[in-house]
């Protein structure tokens, strides 16, 4: 009996998760914010996929070997190069559009992969209670209070540039505690619930518990948290390879910008300069701006406020 008043809260659950899911994706294509986040992320993806393209045309398009036997320096915009070419007479454009590509990789790599840790440990530390509560978010504590940049930055003068992957493992490893604190609280509130009482009653195991009942309450606010953990993964790279931490063998915007300042072409070429600052600040406004929509699906006390303006 205990058995099957389980399996019903559970299927009567998961059809009222799914009908949310349905409802909330509503409401946030009907936020004006959402719809311009998501426009501009599709550009940036586009960007993303047509960076494949160039190189395979003509090899003096590759972003980081191709070089214009015509052209040994910078020069502006013309029809063979619509951005113009770099110092060593690279095609900007290429490198613009692989920038795009390299920040897809970074930026989402990072944010889930501290996501993924972040909400572990959170509903562990939550769930379990007690010393492992305790042992988990004290050491969330001092994780969190270490700057995440300055410490990349030393890491890679102990250590030379660093591989590009190296770098999205430790900005992963240092952003996942501020996610594990919020997933824990939601999760100290959740086990108090009937239909976790249910379920331990029919003898449920704490992992089906946690993973069958606990996770899909949480993953929402867990997907909220990434879209900004992917802007501050964004900028951490870019300012890394700006300051010339950043990997060598990748062309990023944060590299593009490390380039056009080395070579002293800062103030005389801003087909080399803007472009690529423009597409770090536009592409951490759209993850910005899809959280913004996804908080007010998550949270009906903003959209009322909205409305009542």
């Amino acid at each position: 009996m205990a058995a099957e008043l389980t399996m019903g809260v559970s299927r009567s659950f998961t059809l009222r998760w799914l009908r949310s899911i349905k409802e909330g994706w509503s409401i946030f294509i009907e936020n004006p914010i959402g719809k311009i986040g998501i426009i501009l992320l599709a550009m940036f993806a586009l960007m993303a996929l047509l960076s494949f393209i160039p190189p395979k045309l003509d090899p003096m398009y590759n972003p980081m070997t191709g070089v214009d036997p015509e052209i040994q320096s910078t020069s502006g915009p013309s029809l063979r190069h619509w951005l113009g070419t770099d110092f060593m007479g690279r095609d900007i454009l290429s490198q613009l559009l692989a920038g795009a590509r390299v920040a897809f990789m970074v930026g989402i790599s990072a944010a889930f992969m501290s996501i993924f840790l972040g909400t572990a440990i959170g509903m562990i530390a939550g769930y379990m209670g007690g010393i492992t509560d305790v042992l988990l978010m004290r050491f969330a504590d001092m994780i969190m209070v270490l700057p995440t940049l300055l410490v990349v930055l030393i890491l890679s003068s102990l250590f030379g540039q660093l591989n590009i992957w190296i770098i999205v493992l430790i900005i992963a490893l240092f952003r996942w505690p501020g996610v594990s604190r919020v997933i824990r609280a939601q999760t100290l509130s959740l086990k108090q619930r009937p239909f976790i009482d249910a379920a331990r009653v029919a003898g449920a195991s704490h992992l089906r518990i946690i993973f069958r009942h606990i996770m899909p309450n949480v993953l929402p606010l867990s997907f909220l948290y990434m879209t900004f953990r992917v802007t501050s993964a964004i900028i951490i790279e870019a300012a890394l390879a700006f300051l010339g931490f950043g990997d060598p063998g990748t062309v990023s915007w944060g590299m593009m910008l490390q380039w056009v300042w080395k070579t002293g072409h800062m103030f005389n070429a801003p087909y080399w300069l803007i472009p690529p600052g423009m597409c770090i600040s536009l592409i951490t406004l759209s993850f910005y701006m899809i959280g913004r929509a996804m908080d007010e699906v998550l949270d009906p006390r903003l959209r009322r406020e909205d409305q009542s303006i």
